[in-house]
């Protein structure tokens, strides 16, 4: 749908409402659609020019059906037609972001519900800091893009207000039925202050649609960024599976190089960058310049919505080793935690204290190049008299050995989650649950709006018809 395209649906529902409001006579309505037919089937020819600009529009209007037919142009301008079609192709370009959006969701809760439950290592500063799952960090990902749809959602109804019988900015003394305008183009409603519609609404709503890839676009660099990481450990537990998403070196024979998620990143940084320049572009402008107004398809939509396809690409393209992780996670003392928790919920430790026997803890196994599991009974039982003599307490380690050991699992961790939101079973499931349904609630959010566009470019076809 490219300008030539929308000029002539934006000039058959001119057609439609110049007739029904008796700016011309039925007679002349009929010689203007039978006109605009002809100019748009002459467009539709291989090769020919499919231009934007209305006067050269007009300039064809007037070989087929003489300059009568201008009349079409009563109460309009160029102002508000280049108005109109910003917000058309902005509201086809977030509708499709969304759709992709909504798939590349589809796609984490899918892989999410699939390892709901297998233990990874989540990161803080870049070091290892406590267990989750892969759901669990999965879901997180959905919920970020599951709040960038909301934004589409909130942005679609404020782009798809109509500027069409605006004028150059202030109306015109002609009976221009504004809202059967809006109507017949599947418009919500009007963008109602003239001077705002053609002059000041393409600025911020196409700065308001670029902010949403923007935000898709952060999370997305966010997700390749954790999953790039992977490739710099010598046993990665989440890899891309050989072929056309991996490379390999000229060089080197054991590389297998990330080329998808290299790919990915560097369209999400495309699509930031073009999001920063339709900022940029509007800045300091002042209004009725063209800087910040939108001639055709958006290109950071389209690269939106191409990012967000090749995430879901990525995302079944996937391979994860939970045995890997888990066994990551058991490598390290993410886990002291809960330990400390544990001291302090069931043998009453003061938390600093348990905290300072917990740090003691990692600090004694570091240095002798012990997994938490290899760090024996006996020696966390002297750590903890050396803590309990530092903090004047006069208890011996309240946890036997079996408790101690669990508290230090990354299992025991995990399941002993009780937070609203955490990484245990219940929970997990239940976040799951409801983002599915929310999900399913934003598909069918975006399968309406396209039914009301399919109906209103139905109904416009019909009237238009009629017309002749």
């Amino acid at each position: 749908m490219d300008s030539f395209y929308w000029l002539g649906e934006i000039t058959k529902a001119s057609a439609v409402m110049v007739t029904e409001c008796e700016i011309v006579s039925p007679t002349l309505g009929a010689e203007i659609a039978a006109a605009v037919a002809q100019v748009i089937d002459d467009g539709r020819r291989p090769g020919a020019e499919r231009s934007g600009d209305y006067l050269a529009f007009e300039t064809d209007l007037v070989a087929v059906g003489g300059p009568e037919v201008t009349r079409v142009h009563s109460g309009r301008s160029r102002q508000d037609i280049g108005a109109t079609f910003s917000q058309l192709f902005l509201r086809t370009g977030l509708l499709q972001v969304l759709e992709s959006l909504h798939t590349a969701r589809e796609s984490l809760l899918t892989l999410a519900g699939k390892h709901a439950h297998d233990i990874v290592p989540a990161y803080t500063w870049g070091v290892q800091a406590q267990p989750t799952t892969f759901g669990h960090w999965l879901g997180a990902y959905e919920a970020a893009f599951a709040r960038t749809g909301a934004r589409g959602q909130e942005a679609y109804a404020r782009i798809n207000r109509c500027p069409l019988g605006s004028a150059a900015l202030g109306t015109s003394s002609f009976p221009v039925d504004r809202l059967r305008l809006a109507g017949l183009l599947g418009f919500d409603a009007v963008a109602e202050n003239s001077f705002d519609a053609t002059q000041l609404t393409p600025a911020d709503t196409r700065i308001e649609a670029a902010q949403v890839a923007s935000a898709a676009s952060l999370t997305v660099g966010m997700l390749i960024a954790d999953l790039t990481q992977q490739y710099a450990q010598v046993r990665p537990w989440i890899t891309l599976n050989q072929g056309a998403r991996t490379g390999v070196s000229s060089i080197m024979p054991q590389k297998r190089n990330p080329t998808g998620l290299v790919r990915l990143r560097g369209l999400a940084t495309e699509v930031h960058g073009r999001a920063a320049a339709i900022a940029l572009s509007a800045h300091n402008v002042p209004s009725g310049m063209h800087d910040y107004k939108l001639d055709g398809d958006d290109p950071v939509l389209s690269a939106a919505a191409t990012m967000l396809d090749d995430l879901t690409s990525v995302l079944g393209d996937l391979n994860f080793d939970p045995a890997r992780a888990l066994g990551e996670v058991n490598a390290e003392y993410s886990t002291t935690t809960e330990l400390a928790d544990v001291l302090q919920r069931e043998g009453n430790v003061p938390f600093r204290a348990g905290h300072h026997f917990a740090s003691q803890l990692v600090t004694f196994g570091r240095e002798n190049r012990l997994k938490p599991a290899e760090v024996t009974f006996t020696e966390a039982k002297r750590i903890y008299a050396e803590t309990a003599a530092e903090f004047n307490l006069t208890t011996a380690l309240p946890l036997d050995e079996k408790r101690f050991r669990t508290a230090l699992s990354a299992e025991g961790m995990v399941n002993a989650s009780r937070g609203l939101g955490g990484p245990q079973p219940r929970e997990i499931e239940r976040m799951l649950e409801s983002q599915l349904k929310t999900l399913k609630a934003d598909q069918h959010w975006v399968a309406l709006a396209k039914d009301r566009l399919s109906k209103a470019a139905t109904n416009r076809e019909s009237t238009f018809q009629a017309l002749m």
